[in-house]
């Protein structure tokens, strides 16, 4: 028996912050970084709160969190005993508050009612996902945590809050959108529903991303880019991710590459290797890009695979992406000291048991090779 659930509402389109005047008489407790903080953006989240709400903000989150600010999440959380938390960003304030969520609950005995998540970014889809990121920055490992528990109760899509996100991160964490929705399409726990969700997350992404690289102020766009996200995060938070993802963790760790760079930069490299090693996979890529109108039904799926692979490749041309770590400013002699590192952490990584295929040690490190 196979299941499948989606417990998050998700209010989107207009207006849709206008959920929050719901919330009454309640500790709530909003969890963001600095620079949130200081814009307009915040003042505007806060302001719809009723203001019977006593509210704290919560602001030390950093890119790629750290166990240690976690733990003083936690510890904030045991002075303000939040009955709501508000995790308000991209995917870093995503994961903090939902690490600080955890072991709140457990460590300080707190008893949060509602987890509302709020994206700034169109990319992680941590809104509705059980999925959060930690990093060891002693060891330089990030640790993928899965849990149904940290699936928040509410995602808020509002694209005003993604039009002025700068063209480069929009490539970036819409390639992250595509990676995830791929993923999920060709994971071995892929299923009719999951699938129906990444084929439509990655025909909005591929019609409506680099359009909103070239103009960010477009809404309609960024609402389309916005749900892509959520689609694909409803995708993978069931059929979970793969290689792709497992080696961008490590790279993300090791180098600090922006994961949604460093997922783009492998995509390529990772759907031929898949689509080389298993027959299967390689159906499923070519029927993918059938459906997107990118190869035709007369194609073979080697041609399908190849005409996929050149629609994500033109797509990072266009948005000025770099295409290996070489260029995204990453030294060769550094991705060759850490490489057989990588590769080691990477096939222990969460998300490979659904890749579709498992490299050897010598393979994955091919894989790197490709792209340095």
């Amino acid at each position: 028996m196979n299941s499948f659930q989606i417990k998050t509402k998700v209010a989107f389109g207009t207006n849709s912050l206008q959920a929050l005047t719901e919330i009454k008489n309640k500790n709530v407790w909003v969890i963001c970084d600095r620079f949130l903080a200081d814009g307009e953006g915040l003042q505007g989240l806060v302001g719809r709160l009723d203001a019977s709400n006593n509210v704290h903000i919560f602001t030390d989150v950093v890119p790629d969190p750290p166990i240690s600010k976690v733990a003083k999440g936690v510890s904030e959380a045991g002075k303000i005993q939040p009955q709501v938390m508000i995790a308000f960003g991209g995917g870093s304030a995503i994961d903090t508050a939902k690490g600080i969520y955890y072991f709140a609950k457990r460590l300080e005995k707190i008893n949060i009612d509602t987890f509302i998540a709020v994206p700034t970014t169109s990319g992680t889809g941590s809104e509705v996902t059980a999925a959060t990121v930690i990093t060891d920055p002693t060891t330089k490992i990030k640790y993928p945590l899965f849990l149904d528990e940290l699936i928040p109760d509410m995602a808020i899509l509002d694209a005003q809050l993604v039009v002025t996100v700068p063209p480069t991160i929009t490539a970036n964490t819409g390639m992250d959108v595509l990676t995830h929705a791929i993923e999920a399409y060709v994971s071995k726990d892929a299923n009719d529903y999951t699938d129906a969700l990444g084929e439509k997350s990655v025909q909005l992404t591929l019609r409506y991303l680099t359009s909103c690289y070239d103009d960010g102020r477009n809404l309609h766009n960024r609402e389309k880019m916005h749900n892509a996200s959520t689609m694909a995060g409803m995708a993978f938070n069931c059929a979970n991710l793969g290689l792709n993802h497992s080696i961008a963790h490590q790279l993300g760790a090791q180098f600090h590459v922006p994961h949604g760079l460093a997922n783009a930069i492998l995509l390529d490299a990772v759907i031929h290797f898949n689509a080389f090693k298993n027959p299967e996979t390689e159906q499923k890529y070519a029927e993918m890009a059938r459906i997107c109108g990118i190869a035709s039904r007369s194609d073979s799926n080697e041609t399908a695979v190849r005409l996929l692979r050149g629609r994500i490749t033109s797509m990072m041309e266009h948005m000025q992406m770099p295409q290996t770590l070489t260029a995204a400013g990453v030294a060769k002699e550094k991705v060759h000291a850490k490489m057989d590192e990588i590769a080691t952490n990477a096939l222990k990584d969460a998300c490979l048991p659904t890749s579709p295929t498992t490299p050897t040690h010598q393979e994955l490190k091919e894989i790197l090779e490709q792209i340095i």
